[in-house]
Order: C-alpha cells, then structure tokens, then sequence
C-alpha cells in the first residue's frame, strides 16, 4: 500500500514505482512455481509382493562354475582389445610429443618476431 503522502503515481519517486514492479513480479513467480508443484505428479509406488512360504531353490555349483572355453575366448577377447588400446595410446602420445614440438616452435618463433 502506497503512503498517503502520495496522491498521485506521478508524485510517486521512481523508487516506489520499482518497489512495486519488483513486489508483483515476485509474487507472481512465486505464483507460478506454486502452480508447477501443484501439476507436478507424484512418483509412481512401487508395490511389492510379500515372500511366500516356497522353500528355496537349491543351487547346483555346477550351474555356477562358466563354461572353461567360453573363458578363454574371452580372456583372449580382453588381450585383444588391451593391445589395440595400448596402440591407440602410444599413436596418441606420438601426437601429443609433435603438439608439443609444433608449441615450442611457435613460441621461439614469437620470441624471434618479438626480437627483429
């Protein structure tokens, strides 16, 4: 509410004028965020069911233990793939020494510039 020294918005100070701008523009962001949490929709429950009295299954270690040959295939997948990372890495380090050379280069080449 405005003072009652104030008859008109023209005799307003333009502080006043801000304050209410600010005040509204507040209260209806405020607004609009209440509104969003009211649309929001809550997470879905999750329901679950109650253990029945079913004994439990029993476990064969043999079902447990993989298959020896599928193993070693991977084993061997791994190797392969550890060694061509191991390639990619040391191209990529061959790059970054000459990024390095091509740097250093370019700086002697400022310092010279600088000089002449």
């Amino acid at each position: 509410m405005l003072p009652k020294k104030f008859v008109s918005r023209e005799s307003m100070p333009p502080e006043a004028d801000e304050s209410i701008y600010m005040k509204t523009s507040l209260i209806l962001l405020s607004l609009a965020f209440a509104t969003q949490a009211a649309w929001a929709q809550p997470p879905t429950p999750l329901v679950t069911v109650p253990a029945s009295g079913l004994p439990a299954a029993s476990v064969n270690p043999a079902q447990l233990a993989p298959d020896s040959s599928a193993t070693d295939a991977e084993i061997r997948l791994l190797e392969q793939m550890k060694a061509a990372n191991e390639q990619i890495l040391s191209k990529q380090k061959a790059v970054l020494e000459r990024l390095d050379e091509m740097d250093q280069a370019a700086d002697q080449l400022k310092a010279f510039a600088q000089r002449g």
